[in-house]
């Protein structure tokens, strides 16, 4: 029997860690979507206190620092990839998004943001 893919060994590109405390809003109703955990050029993972499912399309933003860029946000559209809940807190869960567009002008920034706080 084959041992199933995990959504780790699916990536293309690797995710650094995020050191940054970043809360991540829904755009159309600025509610609270989740916090960045990790974060690469293609997606992100947030931790959120509710689980979503899988193929969701959502509309993103996130509130920029100045050490990253002179806008205020970053808005992008992202897919939910995997939902997993916390080992350890069983009220929250894990869940991979994938891009799915970006400004390219914003994609810089999104850079940026990875360069900045990625660890």
């Amino acid at each position: 029997m084959k041992k199933p893919i995990s959504p780790q060994e699916r990536r293309r590109a690797s995710r650094k860690k995020f050191g940054y405390y970043m809360p991540v809003l829904e755009n159309e109703t600025g509610r609270l979507v989740g916090h960045l955990v990790d974060i690469s050029p293609d997606g992100l993972q947030l931790e959120t206190s509710t689980p979503l499912s899988v193929g969701e399309e959502l509309s993103l933003y996130i509130e920029l620092t100045p050490e990253v860029s002179d806008r205020l946000f970053l808005f992008f559209s992202a897919r939910t990839k995997w939902v997993q809940p916390d080992e350890i807190m069983p009220n929250f869960y894990h869940v991979g998004f994938e891009i799915t567009h970006i400004e390219p002008d914003a994609h810089q920034t999104y850079l940026r943001l990875i360069e900045t706080y990625g660890e």
